[in-house]
């Protein structure tokens, strides 16, 4: 949180690809260090920096979508790459608790990332193209301003502001479903006669399972509304994003009711609200994209 407005600066003066680069790097790297950690504050320390990585790539990624594609293209582009993110935790849940089984023990499951990140690393230094800022809407003679200017017309802007809090409210739902949700199920699965000594590498498959089917219906659901819906509902996507939010918070308490009595009906519920909130991903990033402009289409 601290990082990626530092990264979203540097990302609008110096190469985009490289600072990418580097912070898939830095996210690979550190992961695999952190399995070796042994004492509490190191672990804690290459978790941190796991999450500057993580800034660098998700503030920057989205701008290079925005200057190579426009209108409903754009859109499409951004929902196939918000679309990792609901998919990317579910297989992270099925591929790390099974590497961690096999293993024999949980440190496992960090060492399969770097792999996947040395290629990502890769295939940004050398394949991705890196566009000219403002290339796609033939804004190409772009002018930086100083960072006083930027936050100031930030703060003023109503529609990234309301849509940063909204998506605030949706990251910490997302985050607390990956964190405290298999272990909650866990909990109120042994409760059921019969299901006393369930493991929790049961329970995380099914929720990656889950949360990755989620994101398949989710994300290109939410995309497709909006560039159907907008053609004749200029508000469409703001509306699309709160309906989302507030069908999901229902579901998700009644999920956590359900887990003592009736695991199917639980599971159903969960991905029914992990639906309702992946509706979100790409549509916000839509708005604000579009909403920076001197002259917002949208506005909440």
């Amino acid at each position: 949180m601290v990082f990626a407005p530092l990264f979203g600066y540097l990302g609008d003066r110096y190469s985009r690809r490289g600072i990418m680069a580097f912070g898939v790097f830095l996210w690979g790297l550190t992961t695999l260090l952190g399995s070796f950690m042994q004492s509490y504050n190191w672990f804690l320390l290459m978790r941190a920096l796991v999450g500057i990585g993580e800034a660098s790539y998700s503030t920057i990624a989205p701008t290079i979508i925005s200057d190579l594609f426009v209108k409903d293209l754009r859109s499409k582009m951004l929902a196939l790459f918000y679309f990792a993110i609901p998919v990317g935790s579910g297989l992270g849940y099925i591929v790390g608790s099974e590497t961690a089984h096999f293993g024999g023990s949980w440190h496992w499951g960090l060492r399969v990332t770097p792999i996947l990140g040395a290629i990502a690393v890769l295939l940004i230094l050398f394949v991705m193209v890196d566009p000219e800022r403002g290339q796609a809407e033939g804004h190409t003679e772009l002018h930086h301003t100083d960072y006083a200017t930027d936050i100031k017309d930030l703060v003023n802007n109503r529609s990234f502001m309301w849509s940063t809090f909204g998506f605030t409210c949706v990251a910490f739902v997302a985050g607390a479903l990956s964190w405290w949700g298999p272990i909650f199920i866990l909990n109120g699965m042994q409760l059921q006669p019969g299901k006393e000594n369930m493991k929790l590498a049961d329970v995380s498959l099914t929720f990656g399972i889950i949360t990755m089917l989620s994101g398949v219906v989710g994300v290109p659901l939410g995309a497709t509304l909006a560039q159907k819906l907008r053609v004749n509902y200029p508000r469409a996507d703001p509306l699309i994003c709160a309906v989302g939010l507030l069908i999901s918070a229902p579901l998700l308490f009644a999920a956590s009711i359900t887990v003592t009595s009736n695991a199917i009906l639980c599971y159903t519920l969960i991905f029914l609200g992990e639906v309702a909130l992946n509706l979100n991903w790409s549509i916000v990033a839509d708005i604000l994209l579009v909403s920076l402009n001197k002259y917002a289409i949208y506005s909440c």
